[in-house]
């Protein structure tokens, strides 16, 4: 059932993933996402310390996105990635899982991949999933191993391989069955879309249209 008196500001992980970003981008979207109360700007890392300056004194926490968009990348890499971005000022961290571990049965390797940065990073985790990607026994299977490895939330994707959809989030809310938070990414571009999301059970949004979202009447 959707509850249309629900103010998404205050979920929207506000998202500039566009590679040809400017400086001024970074500051836009910063000052927008003080100005509406989101919960977060989603940025790359090399875009990190530019948005915490930004940010600073305010409420709005600093996500990156970390092995985007892909996954591929040693594991190495991507905790080195983590821990320079947490360096830099990012108080969240959006971790792409490795699809090919996990469809060839390597989950020892994705568990691990996954759980080195939350331990070490100290910082909340939110474990990209690619659903649309996935068989429906793979999304459970990559759900559950990235809540054993520590994570603090559950996405649907990276919104480079199509919309989050309603049923996406249904079933991360089940799976999950409260333990961690999910998050709706890709395609959400209006009201109507983002209260049926959290309707569905969705805790965080993913979009880079946040302002719009929260203009509409």
């Amino acid at each position: 059932m959707l509850q249309p008196d629900i103010n998404p500001s205050s979920y929207i992980d506000y998202a500039l993933l566009d590679p040809t970003a400017s400086h001024e981008q970074v500051d836009r979207i910063c000052d927008e996402a003080d100005r509406f109360g989101f919960a977060s700007v989603c940025v790359y890392p090399c875009n990190v310390k530019r948005a915490k300056e930004r940010l600073f004194k305010t409420r709005v926490e600093i996500c990156s996105v970390i092995g985007f968009p892909s996954g591929a990348t040693t594991s190495t890499v991507k905790l080195y990635e983590a821990m320079e971005a947490v360096e830099n000022g990012a108080t969240e961290l959006d971790v792409v899982i490795n699809l090919g571990w996990l469809k060839t049965g390597q989950t020892n390797l994705l568990h691990q991949d996954i759980a080195q940065i939350c331990e070490e990073s100290g910082k909340p985790v939110k474990a990209i999933l690619e659903l649309s990607w996935l068989s429906p026994d793979e999304q459970e299977l990559a759900a559950e191993v990235c809540m054993d490895a520590g994570v603090a939330f559950l996405k649907t994707g990276t919104g480079w391989s199509g919309a989050a959809t309603v049923e996406m989030v249904k079933f991360l809310k089940e799976v999950s069955n409260g333990k961690v938070g999910v998050k709706a990414s890709g395609g959400i571009r209006t009201r109507e879309q983002a209260i049926a999301l959290i309707s569905a059970g969705a805790t965080r949004l993913g979009t880079s249209h946040g302002v719009a979202i929260c203009q509409e009447q």
